[in-house]
């Protein structure tokens, strides 16, 4: 039996191409129907009743018309446009950087409310909180989690045995953290420091309130986003543009973040 021909959705916009002279093609995720591709039609032109409700990150309310091939947006309302994604290019990059982690380990049609609402909630702190760096941190473990990716961090994720207080080592390849025993078999392991696993065991208990508060020096901040670049690079099986793009603004000096 045929799906209903019209679907109202509560979505977040994470990328969008142009198509013919009018149009826009959107990668939308969606509260109830996961990750989908619909046209916005004529939303190019001035007088387009679309345009500003559509932009890269909004959350909005829409009403899709189902297509053989492609959704067409026929409606949509904005509920939270995330204002302060559009005022600094800083918070801009990191809202990319989740955005595109959802676009990459998602599967089209897959729902997923909990992400979703992890996505949305992202945002909104991306957009006013004082470190909006740890705030993708802190999503990026809670989104892997989700998705079934959840690094093993509380034990060795070879031997299961209990970690020594001082020396552990991540392994991409491996999930998660080793020994010293079991590192000597995962070389290209990277040494993790105590504060950094802390911060991450923290981050997965998903307390963000806490975690909201800590003071996250220069070099911890830096070491918790090599490291989850890494696993989720290695997860996607891609390198992520939007990691790139944050480097490139950094050695440009257009952000000056931590």
């Amino acid at each position: 039996m045929a799906g209903p021909r019209l679907l109202r959705t509560e979505a977040v916009v994470l990328r969008r191409h142009d198509l013919g002279e009018t149009d826009r093609i959107l990668t939308l995720f969606t509260a109830h129907h996961g990750k989908l591709r619909a046209v916005a039609k004529g939303i190019r032109r001035p007088t387009s009743k679309l345009g500003g409700h559509l932009e890269l990150f909004t959350h909005s309310q829409i009403l899709l018309a189902r297509g053989r091939n492609l959704d067409v947006i026929t409606q949509v309302d904005t509920l939270d446009p995330f204002i302060g994604l559009r005022e600094n290019l800083w918070r801009a990059s990191q809202a990319y950087c989740a955005a595109e982690l959802i676009d990459r380990l998602t599967e089209d049609h897959a729902e997923n409310q909990p992400l979703f609402r992890l996505l949305t909630s992202t945002f909104e702190r991306v957009a006013t909180c004082r470190r909006p760096d740890q705030a993708v941190r802190f999503f990026e473990v809670q989104a892997l989690g989700l998705l079934g990716y959840r690094p093993e961090i509380t034990r060795c994720v070879k031997c299961r045995g209990a970690l020594e207080p001082d020396r552990t080592w991540f392994s991409v390849s491996d999930g998660g953290i080793l020994c010293s025993s079991c590192r000597v078999s995962s070389p290209a392991c990277r040494e993790l420091s105590q504060n950094a696993v802390k911060v991450l065991r923290l981050y997965q208990s998903g307390d963000w309130e806490t975690a909201s508060r800590l003071r996250i020096g220069d070099d911890l901040a830096a070491e918790l986003e090599r490291v989850l670049r890494d696993y989720t690079q290695y997860v996607a099986e891609t390198q992520l543009k939007s990691a790139a793009f944050v480097t490139s603004l950094r050695e440009q000096g257009l952000i000056a973040d931590r």
